[in-house]
């Protein structure tokens, strides 16, 4: 395995770890959303919101886990990358569509998060080997 998807996999799991953290305040004190996300509406935020949102990222977190322990896996790659990308359009949409989430440092850091995530995976696709149906397809073009 290369060195870059050594340091990927070390990546995804720092920020699962970070999102499990967020995952137990989200369930403990939704004041913690209304004070560093969703600053714009805090009104919105309740119990039931926060644990929604705390329920979506455990389920992230896992996900970027799993992808970090079984790298090479095509099909749960592409799900972590889509966590990312989910994440992303979350937090764009909220601060720029529904002004919920101001650019304050509590959405600047899962925006940085989330984009930094996209291109390092997207760059790691160029270290993953060819697969059989790969070869294959490329040797019936040139035949």
């Amino acid at each position: 395995m290369s060195r870059f998807m050594n340091v990927l996999r070390s990546w995804l799991l720092m920020v699962s770890v970070i999102a499990m953290g967020n995952t137990v305040q989200s369930f403990r004190d939704h004041s913690f959303l209304s004070e560093k996300l969703y600053t714009g509406a805090p009104q919105f935020v309740n119990g039931l919101q926060a644990r929604t949102f705390g329920i979506w990222t455990l389920l992230s977190s896992i996900i970027r886990c799993a992808c970090a322990i079984d790298i090479q896996n095509r099909t749960l790659y592409h799900i972590t990358l889509w966590t990312f990308v989910l994440a992303l359009g979350h937090f764009l949409s909220e601060a720029f569509v529904y002004k919920t989430a101001p650019l304050t440092i509590g959405v600047m850091a899962p925006l940085i998060v989330a984009s930094v995530s996209i291109v390092g995976m997207l760059v790691g696709f160029q270290c993953f080997p060819e697969t059989q149906e790969e070869v294959g397809a490329r040797q019936k073009k040139r035949n």
